[in-house]
């Protein structure tokens, strides 16, 4: 058939085939030609593009070696309809051997939106190359609690931030190929994940749990995932509350809601309910929705609009793309590897610097001056990029922590490992060196998605958010032996430290930070790059500042409050508060203004504030921007996220940064009427360089 390449028996478009137009379409072409098609199809060709090809017998080495190929679905020879080719992710394309980007918990961490979008379009052209024209990897899940063991997939515990990195993905993939933003909703427990049921009301479902997700169907994503999870009853890709009343009739999304895989799917009624297609395999659809239809249990007209939904969205598609950037040199090229290891920095969070015996802090060491250095913990030489469930990338190589640093100091510079097993071998070594790099955390086995390989448990939910007992004696010791010990952490959310924390001077979150991870914290540690990470979710003191948590739960409630909002609702001071992290230089705010101080509820208003570098160095500030509500008839926070932005400053420079806000934005979601309420009462802007209330710059309007 013209237009495509058969390999493998599979139908590989290049990628779309007789479905790209010479020229670019209109929407009106689209909806035209999508109903030509449509009248020509059997009710089997529209049942097969609602369904992934073939049966999960059939594809044992997809289980094997999880989407080493692109998952086909919808593919129609006789009508020249190409499928969806999905390829899982979110840090990088899991097929074959591509870039593996730092998780996205640390590039929440950049709070980028442009690093973002640049990462996404390098993802979508490695997604294509590799025969994909749809990437399933926009994970925006709101981790209610941090032990969640995929809370490394997402961007953050803060709806706004979720939303605003989730978009910027989303621009980039869908230069090249359709994105998926997943998994819909309320998706945050891992060990129960196939059969919890997550209780939650109205106002706290379009509140906390789903704007991000509204944000991204406002960008224009493709598809949506549901999740496994039941919510209030009803399991999510079943759930006709969240795909037809609010995603597609309230939301107006014009793509296709697929299953999450194999068990996403109880029986074929879902099609009533708002799911199009059933992934990756043809289990609960294909005859078995046929004999649906048939019986009169699904109606055709059903069939029509999912099916309407597929075809549309490939149309929309098939004209996008540039196709001089799509080839096997594109996949790990040296550009992608380069925003990989700039990525990486840009996320590492500095927690804690403080001076030591000089008077200095002990970062940036200086590689100059460093005769000797220790690295010590196992996880110095590991390969330790993150989960290796669906979101595991094969990547051509891994730099780890002692690599990036023997490569950043040189040969006149020693530097000797040793994996810490023993806690006496390792203070003897701290004590004859310099410096030492203490690297501990978590791995692959820790947290991630639950997966039991020969009886053994690999990832899921974290059992506690400490480090293991034998890595917090060893910081203790170490850092009696040595003055000057940096801590590095590797993971995928917070971690509580109180044991050690007051023992260190230095203290930096180094997430799993991709395949230039080690280069990149030899960036970080040498002065070579100025850390301008900040926290995408808050660091307790304890695990009783936080939600209850049971991984293994048959029923949960999600309230109104988690993270730095439960926190804030509880008068209580976490270890590292939402959106801390410190810098080798310093900034100062000041002079806030607002453009108004009375506006209507149609209005909006525009918040400016200056931001000095005060220090030595040129570096990057994130600046946010909170909202709190005064006499509000409802319960809100204490204070939140509604704005953030990211400048670069060199020493002595100012510059004033300017936030727009609509009264729109202000609402809450009034459960009695059903509708978006926008109060007539006080309200208070917060301005600086975390959550806490200290650091921030604080004026008031009125909406009347």
């Amino acid at each position: 058939m013209p237009g495509f390449i058969w390999s493998k028996f599979k139908l590989v478009p290049g990628l779309w085939g007789e479905l790209k137009p010479e020229t670019s379409r209109t929407e009106a072409q689209i909806s035209q030609r999508t109903e030509v098609i449509l009248a020509g199809m059997t009710l089997d060709e529209k049942i097969d593009q609602m369904s992934g090809d073939g049966r999960l017998i059939h594809n044992i080495d997809t289980m094997i070696r999880y989407n080493q190929e692109p998952l086909p679905a919808g593919e129609n020879h006789r009508l020249g309809i190409p499928g969806i080719r999905f390829s899982d992710g979110p840090r990088g394309i899991v097929m074959y051997c591509s870039t593996a980007f730092p998780v996205p918990m640390a590039r929440g961490a950049s709070w980028d939106i442009e690093l973002e979008e640049r990462i996404g379009d390098a993802i979508g052209v490695e997604a294509r190359s590799q025969g994909a024209n749809f990437f399933g990897g926009v994970c925006i899940n709101l981790p209610r609690h941090p032990a969640w063991g995929r809370s490394q997939e997402t961007f953050g515990e803060d709806p706004h931030l979720l939303g605003e990195m989730g978009a910027a993905l989303i621009r980039g993939i869908q230069r090249h190929v359709m994105a998926c933003v997943k998994h819909f909703a309320c998706n945050s427990i891992e060990n129960s994940r196939y059969h919890v049921d997550v209780r939650v009301d109205e106002r706290t479902l379009r509140e906390v749990y789903l704007p991000h997700f509204k944000r991204c169907i406002d960008e224009g994503v493709a598809s949506v995932m549901g999740a496994y999870n039941k919510v209030n009853g009803d399991f999510c890709c079943h759930n006709e509350h969240l795909l037809m009343d609010i995603l597609k009739e309230e939301w107006e999304f014009e793509g296709f809601v697929i299953s999450d895989f194999i068990n996403g799917v109880k029986d074929a009624t879902a099609a009533s309910r708002g799911l199009d297609i059933e992934m990756p395999f043809t289990i609960k659809y294909g005859k078995h929705l046929k004999k649906a239809v048939k019986a009169g249990r699904v109606a055709g007209d059903v069939i029509d609009e999912s099916v309407r939904r597929i075809l549309r969205t490939k149309l929309r598609f098939a004209q996008i793309g540039q196709p001089e950037r799509y080839g096997e040199e594109a996949v790990g090229h040296r550009d992608h590897v380069a925003l990989a290891r700039e990525a990486a920095a840009k996320s590492m969070v500095l927690l804690k610097n403080d001076p030591v015996t000089d008077g200095m802090p002990v970062l940036p060491v200086s590689p100059d001056e460093l005769r000797s250095v220790a690295v010590i913990g196992k996880l110095a030489i590991a390969d330790n990029t993150g989960d290796h469930g669906s979101s595991h990338v094969h990547a051509p190589y891994v730099c780890t922590p002692l690599n990036g640093i023997q490569s950043a100091v040189g040969g006149e510079t020693e530097v000797i490992f040793y994996d810490g097993r023993r806690i006496e071998k390792a203070v003897d070594l701290a004590r004859r060196k310099d410096c030492v790099i203490l690297v501990v955390g978590n791995c692959h086995y820790d947290e991630g998605e639950g997966i039991k390989v020969l009886g053994v448990q690999k990832g899921g939910d974290r059992k506690s958010l400490r480090l293991s007992s034998h890595e917090e004696a060893l910081i203790t010791a170490v850092a009696g032996a040595n003055p000057r010990v940096v801590v590095v952490l590797v993971g995928g959310s917070s971690f509580i430290m109180e044991n050690w924390r007051h023992e260190v001077p230095a203290i930096l979150m180094s997430w799993y930070s991709g395949l230039e991870g080690g280069n990149a914290l030899a960036d970080i540690l040498f002065g070579k790059v100025n850390p301008s990470g900040k926290l995408p979710l808050v660091f307790p003191l304890s695990e009783d500042q936080l939600p209850f948590f049971d991984s293994e739960a048959d029923s949960v409630v999600y309230d109104y409050f988690h993270g730095y909002r439960l926190l804030d609702k509880n008068g209580h001071e976490p270890a590292f508060h939402f959106g801390f992290g410190l810098s080798y230089t310093t900034f100062s705010y000041s002079n806030l203004a607002l453009s108004k101080d009375i506006i209507g509820p149609e209005e909006a208003l525009s918040i400016s504030v200056d931001i000095f570098n005060s220090g030595g160095l040129a570096g990057e500030e994130i600046v946010q921007l909170y909202v709190s509500y005064e006499g509000s008839s409802v319960e809100r926070v204490a204070r939140e996220l509604k704005g953030f932005k990211k400048i670069a400053l060199k020493p002595g420079e100012v510059q004033r940064v300017t936030f727009e806000l609509s009264a729109k934005r202000l609402a809450y979601y009034d459960e009695e009427c059903g509708k978006w309420v926008v109060e007539k009462i006080g309200y208070k802007v917060s301005v600086g360089p975390s959550s806490r209330v200290d650091d921030l710059l604080s004026a008031n309007f009125w909406i009347e």
